[in-house]
């Protein structure tokens, strides 16, 4: 099937919702975004019959790039899991207001296209023009429609798209040197180049600058916590849920098989800074006085051990990072989603401000309290199953290794709980809290459900996902 159908329904979605008014804008995209949905779940009913997913056409003759994209397992995953997050991000805003609504709407939908196109691109200068178009809507959600004050605002924003088009500048020079090399930009044809130990150095530390920064791995996260707070919290679902998987899935699409050599040299020391990220992200959640702020560090501390799970270069470690990409965006969505909640009811995201919320909203206490469980990787939640699979991997790395990314468990049950306790116990709060409405309702329990189904049969993903990466780590593994 041509799998550039999707794509093209998920852009006529963002021009139509940005034609269709303001009044309609919300629905229409949200139409759109659940047809998107059903056509991925369609692509992948043929993907497990056997059907090549893929769509190659001429381009630019000079150099010469093609409009290649092409499913696997790997990549399919990542297009579901944007699909599937995308509808459930637009309804969870129908509790806001936005000015210019179908601006916003339409720039969602572009986005979804964006990172759509990211992770179906089998040409690298595709890929890559893909990558930086996923930028640009966020910029603006995060500009216009943020919180605070404006200022405040444009600082965080240019930051962060000057961090990130800076590192992308790097995997852009490493793209032009291979295809100098092999004469093409596809994917296969760049797996089969037999570059130096020295080139590999290069290429892999260019990689590296794009996909550090927006994931982010330390020292490179600088960025996350001040955008995430002040993007409305639309945005920052697109980018915690969806947009830093991007940088995951690149590790091991692209940096990886592209460069193996270099991998295999420097996996301690990736791996010694991914784990560094898993405990100053920790320790950074312990002190924060902001809900939001809150969740922002603990999802880098979260993305850190995906990270060094990506960076063992095993089979355990690459299939329980793809797990934990995918049960992480739907935790973090879930719980940026209750903070939000929370921000409607009191209009304010400070801890020491809130409390006494269960004795208001029993419904909203045990989903708040069920993906706060899921977030510290109770068995029978999907979010175990991918911890516990990294962990393992890096004990056959290095047992230390293991130890010490084993802290996100423990730091991250003691913050969350601590957070927890904070804001939905004690005595009752002078302010209502209404509880969830239908559409609120909705968000949380697709989110918990899919937690909860796949934490205990967690089958179709492991068979979804394991074969692509056997294939990666065959090329990985060829010299």
């Amino acid at each position: 099937m041509n799998v550039t159908l999707l794509l093209l329904l998920l852009l006529a979605g963002s021009i139509v919702t940005f034609l269709s008014g303001d009044k309609l804008a919300s629905k229409i995209a949200l139409l759109f975004s659940v047809s998107a949905f059903a056509v991925s779940l369609y692509l992948l009913t043929l993907f497990n019959q056997g059907e090549i997913i893929s769509y190659v056409g001429s381009w630019i003759q000079k150099p010469n790039v093609s409009l290649a994209f092409k499913a696997d397992g790997l990549s399919l995953a990542m297009v579901l899991l944007t699909t599937g997050l995308t509808p459930l991000i637009i309804l969870s805003s129908f509790g806001n207001s936005f000015t210019n609504s179908k601006n916003f709407y339409a720039l969602v939908l572009f986005m979804a296209f964006a990172m759509t196109g990211t992770f179906l691109a089998t040409d690298g200068l595709l890929y890559y023009v893909f990558w930086e178009l996923a930028l640009i809507p966020i910029y603006f959600i995060a500009l216009i429609w943020g919180n605070g004050d404006a200022e405040s605002r444009k600082k965080a924003v240019v930051k962060f798209f000057i961090y990130t088009l800076a590192g992308s500048l790097f995997m852009l020079v490493a793209f032009a040197y291979l295809y100098a090399k092999a004469g093409s930009f596809i994917l296969e044809d760049l797996y089969q180049l037999n570059l130096t130990d020295t080139e590999q150095f290069w290429i892999f530390f260019a990689f590296f600058a794009a996909y550090a920064i927006k994931i982010p791995i330390i020292p490179f996260h600088t960025w996350q916590a001040k955008v995430y707070q002040k993007a409305p919290t639309v945005g920052t679902m697109l980018l915690s849920g969806i947009m830093l998987k991007m940088g995951l899935y690149s590790v091991i699409r692209w940096q990886l098989p592209i460069a193996p050599d270099a991998a295999k040299e420097y996996m301690p020391i990736l791996i010694g800074v991914s784990i560094a990220g898993v405990i100053y992200g920790s320790i950074v959640a312990l002190r924060q006085k902001d809900l939001k702020k809150l969740l922002a560090y603990s999802s880098l501390a979260h993305v850190g051990l995906i990270a060094a799970g990506c960076y063992t270069l095993t089979a355990d470690g690459l299939n329980g990072a793809v797990y934990q990409m995918i049960a992480h965006g739907f935790v973090i969505v879930g719980l940026f989603f209750a903070a939000e909640v929370i921000f409607r009811r009191f209009e304010t995201r400070k801890i020491n401000e809130l409390g006494g919320i269960r004795s208001q909203a029993s419904k909203f206490t045990s989903m708040f309290m069920i993906l706060v469980l899921a977030s510290v990787a109770l068995p029978g939640t999907y979010n175990f199953v991918g911890e516990f699979t990294v962990l393992y991997s890096l004990s056959q790395i290095n047992i230390w290794f293991a130890v010490f990314g084993g802290t996100t468990i423990i730091l991250g049950a003691y913050y969350m709980l601590k957070m927890f306790q904070n804001v939905m116990l004690g005595e009752t709060n002078t302010k209502i809290f209404a509880d969830v409405s239908i559409n609120e309702t909705i968000v949380f329990v697709t989110i918990i459900g899919f937690l909860l189904f796949f934490g205990l049969y967690p089958k179709p993903i492991t068979e979804l996902v394991n074969p692509a990466i056997q294939n990666i780590l065959a090329v990985i593994n060829r010299s």
